[in-house]
């Protein structure tokens, strides 16, 4: 695994810290599956005891991202596609429930209005580096659940956004898929904005599944370019 700085003295949290940084090792491949290791490395690696190490590496099992055997230790789980998928489709039905409440209210929330400013924006004034414009997304449909007003199906969804954002966040790192959300997340806005809920109802859906499509494909190819690069 990469070398990393020491984490800071336990201001917050320490496992939470330690949780932090390996996920997002994991993220950033750089482990694969297969890849092994002990709670004792990891605590030296990062300048902590074993006491958070052992809660953080707990917590990204009970996410499918590690596995532990009693003699060998921790690894690194292939990642689950199947789960993924259930994942995706748990967010068509969240995700449809919520544009078609939007566009059968009888006035517009005031949190549309950020994402009308955020999406329906010249291409000139576009984002274009890849952290920014996933943020930008997960925040697209955050706001999309979270102005139906029901907590309990945000709550749902954060909770999905959390453990499909591994790869999700592939889907911005090619220029076409920047391109083709910005017009996506604008058609589905006009649509919820002139009441149409049925054409909204579609564009949500196809923008999903198109979605889960690429990141499928890029997630592939990004574990092969890994594995080429051990």
């Amino acid at each position: 695994m990469a070398a990393v700085e020491h984490l800071a003295p336990p201001r917050a949290n320490l496992a939470d810290q330690v949780y932090s940084t390996l996920k997002a090792e994991l993220h950033d491949f750089l482990w694969v599956a297969g890849d092994r290791f002990s709670e004792t490395e990891i605590g030296q690696r990062l300048g902590v005891s074993r006491t958070p190490v052992r809660e953080a590496l707990f917590r990204l099992r009970n996410e499918g991202f590690l596995g532990v055997e009693s003699k060998s230790g921790w690894f690194v789980k292939p990642i689950d596609f199947a789960r993924l998928d259930m994942l995706y489709d748990l967010r068509v039905v969240l995700e449809s429930a919520a544009v078609t409440k939007l566009a059968q209210r009888s006035d517009d929330s005031p949190a549309l209005d950020e994402l009308k400013a955020a999406w329906l924006v010249p291409a000139s004034e576009r984002l274009d580096d890849p952290k920014r414009v996933g943020a930008l997304d997960e925040a697209f449909h955050a706001t999309l659940l979270a102005a139906t007003g029901n907590e309990e199906m945000a709550r749902v969804h954060q909770e999905v956004t959390d453990r499909i954002r591994i790869v999700r966040r592939l889907d911005f790192t090619r220029p076409d898929r920047v391109d083709a959300t910005y017009q996506e997340h604008a058609k589905i806005l006009r649509a919820v904005i002139q009441r149409k809920a049925d054409p909204a109802l579609l564009l949500i859906k196809s923008h999903i599944e198109q979605s889960k499509a690429e990141v499928r494909k890029i997630t592939l190819h990004q574990l092969h370019e890994a594995r080429q690069r051990r």
